[in-house]
Parts: structure tokens; C-alpha cells; sequence
């Protein structure tokens, strides 16, 4: 069994090989390790100057020793003493300074510098994103030829930064001379502002217009800020002309951006509009192999099925569940079971479903949708229309709630768990094999949460 402390005493180890004797002993030897879920490992230091050290010089050969003991990527925060009460608070989401986000503290996406693992090869393409997948690699093989502009959309976790930095790093590669600039429309904004502040536009326009590829994600961020968008609109312009590529990335298509300008509007759909999806059953199992076959983790099948059945929303979601597999693993030295991904997706589940649904919401909108009673979901009545109604029932309750599944059998008139395990097996099964009966069960789904 390992604990934090003895992971950080291997990774130390490491990292005094990299780390002169001198520069170790007074800044690296006084981290004191405090915290680890699995993605963020907490250290903290005495003071504020200490911090600021440790932070500007030693943050990525900390990072690295730790990925290299642990076999993942995890994030590091440095926390004084005085701090820590403060980051350990489960409800307060500490942001970075504005000078951590100057030393490169990004929580998430990586800097660009760190981006080269972001391949086509590693995109696990399926169903939900083979169109994406297929128009970003026509761009980077054609750019500027293929389609101009890419908009790619789609929720948030599902890939779509991925292939920004996957055409990015295939012309790399192939066009070493290319200048490629990657920006997030919300930093697009702040840079404006400060170019405008200190009387530098001439700059910044040189900055963005003197490109071959631009990569802007998130251009969502630019709606209803008018400076913004007539400073975008004038780049995208001359970029367009000087047959640039451009390829930005929304959560949603042009037409529904609020308070986005008509112009711009027109011109983003003037090329191919890509969206992506969630990923469907079969395509998150392909990734669950494929992540952990990447952390050298080794899934048993009924797990890399449970976490395929209960995480649907996003990729994202899929590599912190095997994540926190991973670590649980490391520290207890606990090999991956149902119970142990049941541990790591509590609080993934936990943030994204709403508490307060009951099972009785549930039924009665299953009964409305299907016009019979809902006691009779709970009889011992066997019809076809009110079986399939009451097997509808009993997967949506596990999907939302989580509820065991006997508790599920005890509301539905004493039934025992292998019936209900048969129900939502059943109904997993019409999902990935109608598309219409998907679609009935995921607005059933959506009614209920928003009421």
C-alpha cells in the first residue's frame, strides 16, 4: 500500500537527479505533500516567496517526476501554509493568479508547448466524430484548400481540442516553417484590451495577421464584446484573402452564438461546419481500452463496461474515471474492480446529476410519456406496452440516481435485482440498436431533469 507521502518520496527521488544539490535542499526538500484525488497533487510550502520559486522554476520537473512515478499525468498546485485550510475546502474551486497563468499554470488544456501527444493516430475515432476526425485531417493535408474556415462544435470534453492540436502538430511536421498560432477566444479578448491599453494594435494585428493557420478555440467567448468581434472580423478578412487557413472551435454552432454580428456569422458558415457528439456505447468502450492501455493499467471487462455504462456525457469524464482507477490502484496497491471505479465516478456522477430527482418524478413522467397509470408500472401486470414502460422506468432511475439494484426492484412491487439487472440490459440494447427508441429515452431523461 502507498500513500501520498510515499509516491511523492519516489518522485523526489527522481527529481533530485535533475535538480542541483543546492537549489533541492532549499526549495525542493520543503515541499510538504498535502492532498492527492487522483488528478491534483497538493503541496505546500512556507511562504509566499517560496511559493513564487517553486512555482516560476521547478513546477515542470515536479510535474514530470510525478508522471513518471505514478505512470499518469496529474496536476500540481503549490499552496503556502497559511493556504492550505482555505484549498482544502471542497466548495471553493481555487482559480489561478493572474501571474500563475503568466508561468504557464493552465488546470486543463495544456500550452502548446506540451501539446505534441495530440495526434490523429491516438484520436479514437467512432461514429459520433468520424466527420470531424476526417475534415481536420483534410485540412492539415490541404490547407487552405480543403476548407476554409473548419468550425468544428460540440459539448464540452468531447475531442475537440484534441484535433485543433492535432492539425497543428501534423503541419508541424510536415510544414516546419508554417507560423501556427493558437489562441482561446476569451484570451483573444483580453489580448485586445491590453494591446488597446498600452497603444500596441499595430502589434497585435501583426500578431494574428500574419499567420497561416489559426486555431481559435472557444470563439463562442466573442459574442456581444463589439471591440472584439470588429477586430476578429477585419483579421479574419485579410487572413481569408491571403488564403489563410482558420479553424475555430465553438460548444455551439454559429447560428445559436448569442449576440454574435450577422457578418461574422455569415463568414463562419462560409466553409464546413463539423460537429461532434457524444460518444455512443461502443465508442467509449474503445476508449476506456485504449486510455488505460495507455497508463498500463490493466481493466478487467466488467469494468471497462461499467464505466462505459455510466459515464455517457464525455471523453473527458472517461479519462478521470481512469484516472482516479489508477491512483486508488497506485496508493492502496488495490487491483481495478467494479468497487473501485464505483469509487472513482461517485463524484464525477455526483457533479453532473442533479440530487434532487426522486424516483417518483420518474415514474410518473415515464407513465405520462407512455399514457398509462403509474401504479401499473409498479403491478404485476405484463403487457407489452407496460413491461417496455416499466423497464424505461427502471433504467433511467439507475441512470440518474444510482440506487441499488434491489432498492430499484423494492419501488417496483418487491421485483429482484436479476430482474431489474435484465430491464436495463434490455434497454440498453433498443438504445444502441433504434435510434428513435434512443431518442425517446434521452428527451424522457431531459424532461425530468428540468423540471
Amino acid at each position: 500500500m502507498q500513500s501520498f507521502q510515499s509516491v511523492w518520496d519516489k518522485a523526489s527521488e527522481n527529481l533530485s537527479s535533475s535538480v542541483t544539490g543546492v537549489s533541492y535542499d532549499l526549495w525542493i526538500k520543503s515541499l510538504k505533500p498535502v492532498d492527492f484525488n487522483g488528478e491534483t497533487a497538493v503541496f505546500s510550502v512556507p511562504s509566499y516567496f517560496h511559493r513564487n520559486i517553486v512555482v516560476s522554476k521547478y513546477l515542470e520537473a515536479i510535474r514530470k517526476a510525478m508522471a513518471e512515478t505514478l505512470g499518469f499525468d496529474v496536476d500540481i498546485r503549490i499552496e503556502t501554509d497559511a493556504d492550505i485550510p482555505k484549498a482544502q475546502k471542497k466548495e471553493e474551486q481555487t482559480e489561478a493568479s493572474d501571474e500563475d497563468a503568466d508561468l504557464g499554470l493552465e488546470s486543463f488544456i495544456p500550452s502548446i508547448s506540451i501539446n505534441e501527444e495530440y495526434t490523429f493516430d491516438n484520436f479514437i475515432v467512432g461514429n459520433s466524430n468520424r466527420f470531424a476526425h476526417a475534415a481536420c485531417q483534410a485540412v492539415a493535408a490541404n490547407p487552405a484548400g480543403a476548407y476554409n474556415p473548419l468550425f468544428i462544435h460540440g459539448g464540452s470534453g468531447l475531442g475537440k481540442t484534441h484535433l485543433l492540436y492535432a492539425i497543428q502538430n501534423e503541419l508541424r511536421k510536415r510544414c516546419p516553417a508554417y507560423k501556427i498560432l493558437y489562441i482561446k477566444g476569451e484570451d483573444f479578448t483580453n489580448e485586445l484590451i491590453e494591446a488597446i491599453s498600452q497603444s500596441k494594435t499595430t502589434e497585435f494585428r501583426n500578431k494574428y495577421r500574419s499567420v497561416d493557420l489559426l486555431l481559435v478555440d472557444d470563439i463562442q467567448f466573442i459574442g456581444g464584446k463589439d471591440s472584439t468581434q470588429e477586430e476578429f472580423f477585419h483579421t479574419f478578412n485579410t487572413l481569408y484573402e491571403a488564403n489563410k487557413q482558420i479553424v475555430l472551435v465553438s460548444d455551439r454552432p454559429p447560428k445559436e452564438i448569442q449576440r454574435l454580428e450577422d457578418r461574422l456569422r455569415g463568414r463562419f458558415e462560409w466553409g464546413l461546419i463539423a460537429d461532434i457528439q457524444s460518444p455512443d456505447y461502443e465508442l467509449r468502450m474503445a476508449i476506456i481500452r485504449k486510455k488505460a492501455e495507455l497508463l498500463k493499467l490493466k481493466l478487467p471487462d466488467d469494468v471497462v463496461e461499467f464505466i462505459a455504462t455510466r459515464l455517457k456525457n464525455n471523453v473527458r469524464q472517461l479519462e478521470g474515471a481512469l484516472k482516479k482507477t489508477m491512483a486508488y490502484y497506485v496508493l492502496t496497491g488495490t487491483p481495478p474492480n467494479i468497487l473501485t471505479a464505483q469509487n472513482a465516478i461517485r463524484d464525477i456522477l455526483n457533479e453532473n446529476e442533479p440530487v434532487s430527482i426522486t424516483i417518483d418524478r420518474i415514474i410518473t413522467e415515464v407513465s405520462r410519456f407512455y399514457n398509462i397509470k403509474a401504479d401499473d408500472l409498479k403491478s404485476k401486470k405484463r403487457t407489452a406496452e407496460i413491461t417496455l414502460a416499466r423497464q424505461v422506468a427502471m433504467y433511467i432511475i439507475r441512470e440518474i440516481t444510482q440506487v441499488s439494484l434491489p432498492y430499484i426492484g423494492e419501488e417496483f412491487g418487491g421485483r429482484d435485482h436479476s430482474t431489474v439487472h435484465h430491464a436495463i440490459t434490455k434497454i440498453e440494447d433498443l438504445i444502441r440498436k433504434n435510434a428513435t427508441f434512443k431518442n425517446n429515452v434521452q428527451d424522457l431523461i431531459r424532461n425530468i431533469k428540468e423540471k
